[in-house]
């Protein structure tokens, strides 16, 4: 007969669940997956959902390429365009929806709001002369007459340089990334222009996708039930994020100083930049902008890739949205 001592050590034996499955994640110390992965911390979904969560912080997108890229990072945070690119060159990178946050064409000139109104002006820039949003601006300008290299005097800088440019008075526009963007507008600065709706008027159906998860299709095919775990986890941290004042107050730690107007207005685009729909409808307007992209950036921009791979958005996550 069993002492109650062995009954009970037999019975925490069972009770106690497998060990953790380890995800390495290679995040921008600066991104929005930190406001995720702290909510995570705070609210233990990462034990929810059976995982070790092995996260490095690093200074700027190009250091979690190299990152997936060296094998010493199972996920990263990149965009479409990338993996595209890479798979066109042999490589086998696939993508899970993360944000379809977006740009805008940011500026405190009441003057300017359409394309055609800034003609004759200095507009910054985010990025260089391929980024995605400059070229589908520059697209959708076209299409309304604007050469905008020939029209507007470009100036392309870094981010906080070009945000910079524009709170000194040095450029009438600023073309900026979103969160940067997000800054702008809580110091009074409007949104001319939506990338998001250049998007739709060069042919996409919705708010696209721009930014997701990438890892490799040998890494999916063996772990496709942890990474569907982490998929289910980082959607209850955006809902958490979305709805919960305490899982946002976890996550604006992150930001640092910025006024209580600023932070709503982050919160705000975070929120509106959850991807919403289905793969196959992010993977129909990919492909629509690609095409646009190819045309345009040439492949400099795409590779050799004259259509977007099928394999550029993962399937198999797909449960984890519903």
């Amino acid at each position: 007969m069993k002492r109650p001592f062995a009954l009970f050590a037999a019975a925490l034996l069972l009770a106690t669940p497998a060990s953790a499955e380890k995800l390495r994640l290679a995040l921008q110390k600066t991104g929005t997956t930190g406001w995720e992965m702290a909510v995570v911390k705070a609210f233990g979904l990462d034990k929810e959902a059976g995982l070790e969560l092995e996260v490095t912080e690093l200074a700027s997108p190009e250091a979690g390429k190299i990152a997936i890229q060296g094998g010493s990072a199972d996920i990263i945070v990149s965009d479409w365009l990338w993996v595209a690119r890479e798979r066109a060159q042999g490589a086998k990178l696939t993508l899970y929806p993360y944000s379809t946050g977006v740009g805008a064409v940011m500026t405190k000139d009441a003057s300017i709001k359409t394309v055609k109104d800034l003609a004759g002006k200095k507009l910054g820039v985010a990025g260089g002369p391929l980024d995605k949003s400059w070229l589908l601006l520059k697209a959708y300008a076209l299409k309304r007459g604007v050469d905008l290299e020939k029209s507007a005097t470009i100036l392309y800088g870094a981010p906080p340089l070009i945000a910079e440019k524009a709170l000194q008075g040095e450029i009438d526009a600023a073309l900026e990334f979103w969160n940067f963007a997000a800054d702008l507008e809580g110091k009074g600065f409007a949104r001319a222009i939506e990338i998001a709706e250049v998007e739709k008027t060069l042919g996409a159906k919705g708010d696209v996708v721009v930014t997701g998860y990438v890892f490799d299709d040998g890494f999916a095919a063996k772990n496709k039930d942890a990474l569907s775990r982490f998929f289910a986890m980082t959607g209850k941290a955006k809902a958490l994020i979305s709805t919960d004042d305490k899982a946002w107050a976890a996550a604006a730690q992150r930001l640092g100083q910025k006024d209580a107007a600023t932070l709503d207005i982050y919160r705000k685009r975070y929120v509106a930049g959850v991807p919403k729909r289905t793969i196959a409808q992010e993977e129909a307007d990919a492909a629509v902008l690609y095409k646009t992209l190819a045309e345009i950036g040439g492949e400099k921009l795409v590779g050799p890739g004259k259509t977007l791979d099928p394999g550029t958005f993962y399937k198999g996550g797909e449960a984890a949205k519903r």
